[in-house]
C-alpha cells in the first residue's frame, strides 16, 4: 500500500536518464577504456533540456533550460566541460530563484510581462563562421557560445533582420554558406535567410503559407533550400484564442518546397505528398532534374489518436514516436512525386558528414529507437550505405542508452567515412556516462574508446563536432 503521504513520481522525462544535473564542472585528463586515436582532434558539443528551477504546471522535456556538455579530445586525451545557456530567460529566473514561465503543455500565459513563451535554447547546436550557435525548437534567439569554454556571449541577430531563427539551419561546407530559418504563429509565417561565409546576412525573404506550421527542419542541395508544409500543425481554431494546441490532420496533403537558395520566396514550388510529418532530414542533393531527399518520416505523429496503429512506440508528452528512414524523389520537369520506405526499424536524430551536406552522399548514422520504451531511449546506431542498399548496427550494453551521434573526421580524413562517431551513453541503473567512438568504417567493432565522465550527462537533443583547427586559439 502506498502511504498518501509520499511524494507523486516525478514525470518520465524528469527522473532516470532525464533527471538533470545541477552542478557545472570540468574535469581533464580522463579515465578512458580503450585508447583515444590520436587523429582525433576536436569538440563533441551536445545540447539538452536540463531545467534549473521546476516550471509551473505540467512539465515537458521541450521545457527544460538549454545545458551544453563537451568533450574535447586532443593528443589521445579527453577533458569535459558542462555549462547552461546563459538565455535571457535563465537569468530572469536566477534573480527571481524560481520559474517565471509555463510549459509547452500548458496555456500559454499572455499577460506574463516577460512574454507566454520561454526560449530556453535546448534543442541545437551549429558552428559557422568561428561562432557556435545554441538554438531553440520554436524560433529564438541564437545564443552565441564559446567552444572551449562554453561562456555565453550574447547573442546574434545579424544586424537586427533575424532576431530569432529555428534551430537546424544548414551550413554547405562547399560555399561556406548558413541557410536558416524562423517560424511564427502569426504572419509572417515563415522567414528564410542566408548568412555569408563571412557572418553578413546576404539574402532574406518571406515564405507564403496557408496558415501556421511546425516547420522543425529543412534540407538543402547545392543549389536549392527545401521547406515543408506537413500535416501536423497548430490547431488554428485553437490559436485564435490564444491555444496552441497542436493536431494532427490526416485529410490534409503534405508538401515539399524547392526554392532556389538566393531567390525571392516567390518563386518556390510545391510538391504534394500524402500526409505525414518529419522532425529531421539527413540529406539532400541533385541527380539531373530530380531532387533526392532521406529522412525520418513519421505517419501518425500524434499520441491519442484513436486512428493511429496500436502498437506501443515511444512518446514525449502528446508526441507519438514512431518514424521510418524514407527516400524522395522529387521530378522537377512533371511534378511528381516517388516516395519509398528504406527501413523498418525506428530511427531518429540522423546525421552525417557534415562536409557533404547538400550533395551526394553514401552514407548516414541514425541511432536506432528502443521501440518498448515508453519514453524517448537509443539502444543503439545504424549505419545506412544507400549505395549498397545494406545497413550495420552497433547496440550499447544492455540497459544502456545513447544520444544523437556525430561524424568527426580524423585529422587528414579522405573520404565520406574515414573518421569516428561520438556520443554520450548513460547506463540506467548505475547513472554512470561515457562517451563512446566508435570506427565510422565500421560501427559493428567495440569502440576504440569510452571516455569515463564524471557525472550523469542526462539524454539530451542535438550535438555538433567542431574540429580542432576551427577552434579558437
Amino acid at each position: 500500500m502506498t502511504s498518501s503521504a509520499e511524494s507523486p513520481a516525478p514525470p518520465p522525462y524528469l527522473s532516470g536518464n532525464y533527471a538533470p544535473v545541477d552542478r557545472e564542472i570540468t574535469a581533464h585528463d580522463l579515465p578512458v577504456i580503450g585508447e583515444i586515436p590520436r587523429d582525433l582532434a576536436g569538440v563533441f558539443v551536445r545540447n539538452g533540456s536540463n531545467p534549473r528551477f521546476r516550471q509551473k504546471g505540467r512539465y515537458h522535456w521541450f521545457d527544460g533550460d538549454g545545458m551544453i556538455h563537451a568533450l574535447r579530445f586532443e593528443d589521445g586525451r579527453a577533458r569535459y566541460a558542462n555549462r547552461w545557456v546563459r538565455t535571457w530567460a535563465f537569468v530572469e529566473e536566477e534573480k527571481a530563484g524560481a520559474s517565471l514561465w509555463t510549459g509547452v503543455t500548458e496555456r500559454p500565459d499572455f499577460t506574463n510581462p516577460r512574454g507566454p513563451f520561454k526560449d530556453t535554447s535546448n534543442t541545437d547546436l551549429v558552428f559557422h563562421g568561428g561562432r557556435l550557435y545554441s538554438l531553440w525548437w520554436l524560433g529564438g534567439a541564437a545564443y552565441v557560445v564559446h567552444p572551449a569554454s562554453l561562456d555565453t556571449c550574447g547573442t546574434e541577430t545579424w544586424g537586427g533582420k533575424m532576431p530569432t531563427i529555428s534551430a537546424h539551419p544548414k551550413v554547405d561546407a562547399v560555399t561556406g554558406e548558413l541557410m536558416l530559418f524562423d517560424y511564427k504563429p502569426f504572419p509572417p509565417y515563415l522567414t528564410y535567410a542566408v548568412v555569408s561565409p563571412a557572418g553578413e546576412l546576404v539574402h532574406k525573404t518571406e515564405i507564403d503559407l496557408p496558415g501556421p506550421r511546425l516547420q522543425h527542419d529543412l534540407a538543402i542541395t547545392e543549389h536549392f533550400t527545401i521547406f515543408f508544409d506537413m500535416s501536423m500543425q497548430w490547431d488554428p481554431q485553437l490559436l485564435a484564442v490564444g491555444k496552441t494546441k497542436v493536431k494532427y490532420f490526416r485529410d490534409k496533403p503534405a508538401r515539399i518546397g524547392v526554392l532556389p537558395r538566393h531567390a525571392p520566396g516567390s518563386e518556390i514550388r510545391w510538391f504534394e505528398t500524402d500526409p505525414f510529418y518529419m522532425y529531421h532530414t539527413i540529406n539532400a542533393w541533385e541527380e539531373g532534374d530530380r531532387i533526392v531527399l532521406v529522412g525520418c518520416k513519421i505517419d501518425a505523429p500524434v499520441a491519442g489518436d484513436p486512428q493511429n496503429p496500436a502498437r506501443e512506440v515511444p512518446t514525449i508528452g502528446f508526441l507519438r514516436l514512431e518514424p521510418n528512414l524514407y527516400r524522395w524523389e522529387l521530378d522537377t520537369k512533371t511534378g511528381a512525386v516517388k516516395e519509398s520506405r528504406l527501413d523498418d526499424v525506428l530511427t531518429e536524430f540522423p546525421r552525417m558528414d557534415n562536409r557533404a551536406l547538400g550533395r551526394k552522399t553514401r552514407y548516414s548514422y541514425n541511432p536506432r529507437l528502443h521501440a518498448s520504451a515508453p519514453t524517448l531511449l537509443f539502444d543503439g546506431v545504424i549505419k545506412y550505405d544507400y549505395e549498397a542498399g545494406t545497413s550495420t548496427a552497433f547496440s550499447y550494453p544492455a540497459g544502456r542508452f545513447g544520444s544523437e551521434v556525430v561524424f568527426a573526421p580524423r585529422v587528414g580524413s579522405k573520404g565520406e567515412d574515414d573518421g569516428y562517431l561520438v556520443t554520450f551513453v548513460v547506463d540506467e541503473a548505475s547513472g554512470e556516462s561515457e562517451a563512446y567512438v566508435l570506427d565510422a568504417k565500421d560501427v559493428t567493432r567495440a569502440p576504440l574508446a569510452r571516455v569515463k565522465l564524471p557525472q550523469r550527462v542526462p539524454t539530451g537533443y542535438h550535438a555538433w563536432w567542431v574540429p580542432g583547427s576551427d577552434l579558437p586559439a
